[in-house]
């Protein structure tokens, strides 16, 4: 009898689904990668170049745009630390998607997959330096349709040789 009670019991196990038992792991922010170029590395002085920073954001992401539509959702920057004298002209954002997300009951500005945002350098004649290294620091934050992860900040260089 007590063979046939521990059978009885195995069998119970195998026969309650293991998502039963699961707990659901949390979910972690998604790797984003972030990259930055200048259209040239050289230039003279009194000219002007172009830079990008290009965010490859993965399928099933998004991060928000520099313009959210919810006061709680934090918008994605670009700040970029030049040498005295080398001017940043204003950032210039792609255009956002509007989508409709779970967790909000109105759309949401957003970027999705591959994003460029675009910059231009200019090298003032009256530049005394060979060269300029400029920082490029990005915060954004990344979500799926249920979760908004915690901001991050990725940081790039850039170089600019300067004749």
């Amino acid at each position: 009898m007590r063979f046939i009670s521990q059978l009885a019991f195995l069998t119970a196990l195998l026969l309650v689904p293991t998502s039963f038992f699961a707990i659901a792991a949390p979910q972690s922010a998604p790797n984003i990668p972030v990259n930055s170029s200048l259209a040239t590395n050289e230039t003279q002085r009194g000219r002007t170049v172009q830079g990008t920073i290009v965010i490859d954001i993965p399928s099933g992401y998004h991060v928000n745009s520099n313009r959210p539509l919810e006061k709680f959702l934090i918008a994605t920057q670009l700040q970029i630390e030049a040498p005295k004298g080398i001017r940043i002209d204003p950032i210039l954002y792609p255009r956002p998607v509007l989508r409709s997300l779970k967790f909000s009951k109105s759309r949401v500005s957003v970027f999705e997959g591959r994003t460029t945002i675009r910059f231009s350098v200019t090298v003032p004649r009256s530049f005394t330096g060979n060269s300029a290294e400029l920082k490029a620091r990005l915060r954004f934050q990344s979500c799926n349709d249920d979760t908004c992860f915690p901001p991050q900040t990725r940081e790039v260089k850039l170089w600019l040789n300067v004749e």
